[in-house]
């Protein structure tokens, strides 16, 4: 026999459950404007994404995993795109994309779980904050309606803290009848603690309205564009991504990574229509990989990576590196991409000037335990 909560599960996975990464989460802001943050989980591999071809050292180390940019997208003198992310160059040399480079958190070792949990809460180690900086930064702006909104089966700890939030998720299942989601709310109606659920639960379904939304990159992007484009919808989104933790046949599986990438990126910005101007798009990962290869046709965990802006909104055109360089006394520990830049302080820049906060109210709100630091800014058009 199902129990009441169990049964709850149930409907509401028939309503919409994602059952597969990508997952979304939303949140409701009082501002015209859009921030979104896509996480990579799994260290995506920054030296192959956005590929220093100038340097020396590159093609030596990486060997049979170096790319080969005879059909990248040139940045510029020293760096190319990866040859899959063909909609992000056009966005790059439209000015609406910018990466930077040799990035990372303040987390120094190697450790997926670790590295998400600094990333994601806005500390300086391991499970030193129990919120999330996206839900300070929902704090912050001021929200409207519901704070917050998740597709996916359980809240990213980015997401996590005082805001209220709710969820949606889209599904491969058949879509649950309107008799039975009617016979649900009347079953919770008198339940104080599972009728605000399931109330936000159908609030979140008649957002999501006629997305018919699939668990491939460009439905997943068409339904982000679907509520962010909304009057009443959310403001801010966080998208997770996994598969990024490539220690074995490293170049087959980036390039479908990327081009998974490119196409939700892609169908985010054409189905925002009007709205992309006003958009702006973190993509970010939890740390980078080695500067060589392993012996199985990968890289192993490393520290520095790189980080994508995209959007309308977005001073594109450019990447902001301060270049380590990839000589066994440039790596960090002899085998890692030196960290020059600091994800936090991109992040507090970026999330500020797209949402039109001060800057380093922003940079203290959000990154506590860093201190002082002063965070990135003219990366957003005025």
């Amino acid at each position: 026999m199902l129990s009441r909560r169990h049964f709850l599960r149930v409907a509401a996975a028939g309503a919409g459950a994602m059952l597969v990464a990508p997952q979304i989460v939303f949140a409701s802001a009082a501002t015209d404007r859009r921030f979104v943050f896509v996480i990579q989980r799994g260290a995506a591999d920054g030296l192959n994404i956005v590929v220093p071809y100038a340097e020396p050292a590159y093609a030596s180390l990486r060997g049979p995993l170096a790319i080969d940019t005879a059909n990248a997208a040139k940045l510029n003198g020293t760096f190319a795109l990866h040859p899959s992310l063909v909609q992000a160059a056009q966005m790059y040399h439209g000015g609406q994309a910018l990466f930077v480079h040799a990035v990372a958190s303040p987390y120094r070792d190697r450790s997926h779980f670790d590295g998400q949990n600094v990333l994601e809460t806005g500390g300086t180690a391991p499970y030193q904050v129990k919120d999330g900086w996206l839900n300070r930064l929902v704090g912050l702006v001021g929200a409207t309606r519901e704070n917050a909104i998740a597709l996916a089966p359980t809240m990213p700890l980015a997401l996590r803290g005082t805001a209220r939030a709710t969820s949606y998720a889209p599904s491969a299942l058949p879509a649950a009848s309107d008799d039975l989601l009617t016979r649900v709310s009347a079953l919770y109606e008198g339940d104080a603690q599972l009728h605000g659920l399931w109330a936000s639960a159908m609030n979140a379904r008649g957002l999501a309205g006629d997305a018919s939304a699939h668990q491939d990159p460009a439905s997943l992007g068409k339904l982000a564009a679907q509520f962010l484009a909304r009057a009443d919808g959310p403001r801010i989104a966080m998208i997770e991504t996994g598969g990024w933790d490539t220690h074995s046949a490293q170049n087959a599986r980036l390039a479908n990574q990327l081009k998974a990438l490119d196409t939700m990126l892609a169908s985010l910005r054409d189905n925002l229509g009007p709205a992309w101007d006003k958009t702006t798009v973190l993509v970010a990962t939890e740390f980078g990989r080695t500067a060589a290869a392993n012996g199985t046709g990968g890289t192993d965990h490393g520290q520095a990576s790189v980080a994508m802006l995209a959007g309308g909104a977005v001073a594109g055109g450019r990447v902001i590196a301060d270049w380590p360089g990839l000589r066994p006394a440039d790596l960090y520990e002899q085998r890692d991409l030196k960290p020059t830049a600091s994800l936090d302080a991109l992040i507090a820049g970026a999330a500020a000037e797209s949402l039109q906060l001060d800057p380093q109210r922003t940079a203290t709100v959000l990154f506590a335990q860093a201190g002082a630091q002063q965070p990135v800014t003219g990366l957003i058009r005025t």
